[in-house]
């Protein structure tokens, strides 16, 4: 069931008929196009949806597809009906021209593999069976041989028709030759003009003398000028010649007839197969229309299910599309999904943000489909069928039937509830309006919970607050806004699906240049709870944004740390393998030692046997061995390192061991400059604040280095980059306390490197936010300091860049 009865033309479906009859080469197509209707019936809209989706593909690979003569030859083949009747020259040429193109487009399919162009091959066949002959083909070529391409009977169609054409055009050449004697004659007594040549009147040639001559030429006067001044004289010589080529005409014109009823009369038989072939040609023409169509509008064939369900992706508005493109401007592109569990969807969101646009994509693009058409969606959408399609859009203000807006409202809800069904979709723009607003909105909420009850599918357009919360605490409903520009004041044409959108009606306003005080009144009427709404969604759009862009930006350096993962396990894996090579050399090195070393000890012994083992020599010998041992055979012991030992109190100096307070983390001071000082943490160098360190004795860290530097290569850090927020809220603390956190928030920021806070300290009069400012410079990390965005705290809100 579709309603309204006008439901093509609120929808601008019937525009896109138009844009196909457009790219109709024939009458055929067109009807076609005029007998599209809207159907739920599966099998046959996924049917007509690839077969277009196989003629677009048609004519973006193949050129040999015939692109001419679709003629509509139908008013031909009903007179050829009637026994007697004939079909003329042109007629059958325009036959002859239609039915070739129909046999090329048999040949093209018989000439292609059945499985490229299923769809269409399945038509063709069905309008013309395969395996039943089709006698107009012999009866194309009996045309072909009686019609040329001029649209003419050939000469040699009969005998007959042969031998009057050659008599004649011996006697025409004769009359000629004639003729062209007696005009020079004239000519040269003067009888005849300069510029006058040889004329046609009444089927017959004759010349042009000046009237005062026509006496001296013998002959029969035809016709003269609206002057007198010139007669028009058959002279005697080529009267009867002229008799006689009359005579052949009329019995040439005769044969012609008798050759075209008996032509006539053998398409007779034929004219069942012929009806189906031109059905089958207007159907090729109107799919190519259609596939035409698609390939301008960027339409593809999406997943197509029984079951009734929206899930569409970059989904634009047709005629949208086409008259942006025609001024170089883009269409922001729908996402919308509706199924069984979330089954309503509720929009909200500024005046002239889109929303009635984006009802009438949803609209036009279901409606589509349902005629078979390709669709302006990427193809991994998913399309669903409806029984039932609803819509309420625009204004139905009636003069005549005594219908106000808000009466033809009703009158529109009284039949979506009447008929509403699991199967329906329904489409309404500013639900609720017309009437009183607190009434409206009751009145609309009712008639919501009515189409939740019945599960119904839809979308709804509004500006009611109590829909959103309705919304927002019902099962199978949800919430969807049209987005905006808080900053700019602008509609970005976007549709974002579970949350509910700001009207901005006193941003908007303001920006309209609208008194001030005149919209502080209004706040004021307009009551806390409400205002406070409104400012809930706008601050959860503005935190959104900041929050959106931050995490691209966290994204980047998520993407660099994964590549310096990368880059270490790179250098660990050589490592690891330089490794085996040290251990291998130093393998061969111990076998040198050893091979040394027995050397040694041979010499050794053999010195001493050589001196009967005298103690004095013995002694030198062993004391040769021993040197021998100590020099080769122990390593060298590592340098230690030297460290000034120092007490855990006092001030911190360079190569003091420190504890940053509140963690665990140990490090060593390598340098001062002011306040701050440069520490080694672990393999990490990093600038701190004095104030965030407290000096340990050396004993302590070195009892403590193992787990401190284990604890900061492998937790610390990774979980301080994970619990890092560039936002701090430090509104209501005392200056100590927010001075104490916001010192964590940059010494955080440096040591991880983030680029830019935000720190929240109210407006007031100032002391909070001067305070920190003042604070926050003494670090030369810092770039500089800004008030965030008016939309976004203006001056309660200090934003600080990085270096």
């Amino acid at each position: 069931m579709l309603y309204p009865k006008n439901i093509e033309t609120k929808l601008g479906f019937d525009k896109i008929k138009e844009l196909l009859e457009e790219e109709c080469v024939s009458s055929l197509g067109k009807s076609f196009v005029g007998k599209m209707r809207f159907s739920a019936k599966f099998d046959q809209i996924r049917k007509m949806m690839a077969q277009t989706a196989e003629f677009r593909l048609i004519l973006e690979t193949e050129s040999a597809f015939p692109n001419q003569h679709y003629i509509d030859v139908t008013e031909y083949l009903k007179k050829a009906a009637i026994p007697g009747a004939i079909i003329y020259e042109e007629e059958f040429f325009e036959i002859r021209l239609s039915l070739t193109t129909i046999q090329q487009i048999i040949h093209f399919f018989h000439n292609r593999p059945a499985e490229k162009f299923p769809e269409l091959l399945s038509l063709m066949q069905a309008a013309l069976p395969p395996d039943r002959p089709r006698g107009w083909e012999t009866l194309l070529t009996e045309i072909t041989s009686v019609i040329d391409e001029r649209g003419k009977v050939r000469d040699n169609a009969s005998k007959e028709l042969f031998d009057i054409r050659r008599k004649l055009a011996v006697e025409q050449a004769n009359v000629k030759r004639t003729l062209d004697r007696i005009y020079r004659t004239a000519k040269n007594s003067g009888w005849i003009g300069e510029e006058m040549t040889l004329a046609v009147r009444n089927g017959r040639l004759v010349l042009p003398v000046l009237a005062e001559h026509k006496r001296k030429l013998s002959g029969f006067v035809h016709d003269e000028t609206s002057t007198g001044n010139i007669a028009y004289v058959e002279p005697g010589e080529v009267l009867e010649a002229n008799n006689e080529i009359r005579d052949l005409e009329i019995r040439e014109r005769r044969e012609v007839l008798r050759i075209l009823e008996q032509l006539t009369s053998r398409l007779r038989p034929e004219l069942p197969d012929l009806e189906r072939s031109y059905v089958f040609l207007g159907l090729m023409d109107f799919i190519r229309a259609k596939a035409r169509l698609a390939i301008r509008t960027d339409s593809t064939f999406p997943l197509l299910v029984e079951d009734p369900v929206v899930d569409w992706q970059n989904a634009r508005h047709p005629l949208l599309l086409l008259a942006h493109r025609k001024q170089n401007k883009p269409v922001v592109p729908l996402r919308v999904s509706l199924n069984s569990e979330e089954r309503i969807l509720v929009v909200s969101g500024p005046n002239a943000g889109g929303k009635s646009v984006m009802l009438k994509t949803i609209g036009l693009v279901q409606y589509m489909a349902q005629c078979g058409m390709l669709l302006p969606v990427s193809p991994d959408s998913k399309i669903g069928l409806f029984k039932s399609l609803f819509i309420d859009i625009g204004d139905e203000q009636s003069i005549e039937n005594d219908l106000s807006t808000y009466s033809s409202h009703l009158t529109n809800m009284r039949e979506f509830l009447r008929h509403a069904d699991q199967d329906t979709l329904f489409l309404i723009d500013e639900f609720g309006t017309g009437t009183e607003p607190s009434l409206g909105g009751a009145l609309a909420e009712s008639i919501l919970e009515s189409f939740a009850a019945k599960k119904a599918f839809g979308v709804i357009n509004t500006h009611y607050t109590n829909l959103k919360v309705f919304a927002d605490k019902n099962e199978g409903l949800l919430n969807g806004a049209m987005r905006f520009d808080s900053e700019e004041l602008t509609p970005m044409f976007e549709l974002e699906m579970g949350k509910p959108g700001n009207s901005f009606a006193f941003e908007v306003a303001q920006k309209m240049g609208l008194p001030a005080h005149i919209i502080k009144n209004a706040q004021r009427k307009l009551g806390k709870n409400q205002i406070n709404f409104e400012k809930l969604l706008k601050e959860l759009d503005i935190e959104k944004k900041a929050f959106a862009e931050q995490n691209a930006l966290l994204q980047k350096q998520v993407e660099e740390l994964k590549e310096r993962a990368g880059q270490y396990t790179a250098l660990k894996n050589f490592l690891e393998s330089d490794k085996q090579r040290i251990i291998s050399q130093a393998k061969e090195d111990a076998k040198k030692i050893v091979r040394d070393a027995n050397k040694t000890i041979e010499n050794t012994i053999r010195h001493i046997k050589e001196n009967n083992a005298e103690k004095e020599a013995s002694r030198r010998a062993r004391e040769q061995v021993k040197e021998f041992a100590e020099t080769v055979l122990q390593p060298e012991p590592e340098a230690a390192p030297k460290v000034i030992v120092q007490k855990a109190d006092g001030p911190i100096m360079p190569g003091d061991y420190v504890r940053i307070k509140g963690q665990e983390a140990l490090a060593q001071v390598l340098s001062l400059n002011g306040k701050d000082a440069e520490i080694l943490l672990g393999e990490l160098k990093s600038n701190i604040r004095l104030n965030r360190l407290e000096k340990i004795s050396r004993k302590e860290f070195r009892s403590s280095q193992k787990e401190s530097a284990k604890s900061m290569k492998g937790v610390d850090l990774n979980e301080k980059m994970t619990g890092f927020s560039f936002n701090l809220d430090i509104r209501g603390k005392r200056g100590e306390e927010a001075l104490i956190e916001v010192d964590n928030l940059v010494d955080d920021a440096i040591l991880l490197g983030y680029p830019q806070l935000r720190i929240v300290h109210g407006k007031g009069d100032g002391i909070l936010r001067n305070l920190i400012r003042n604070h926050i410079k003494q670090y030369k990390q810092v770039g500089k300091m800004y008030d965030e965005h008016a939309d976004r705290g203006g001056a309660g809100v200090t934003i600080v860049e990085m270096k």
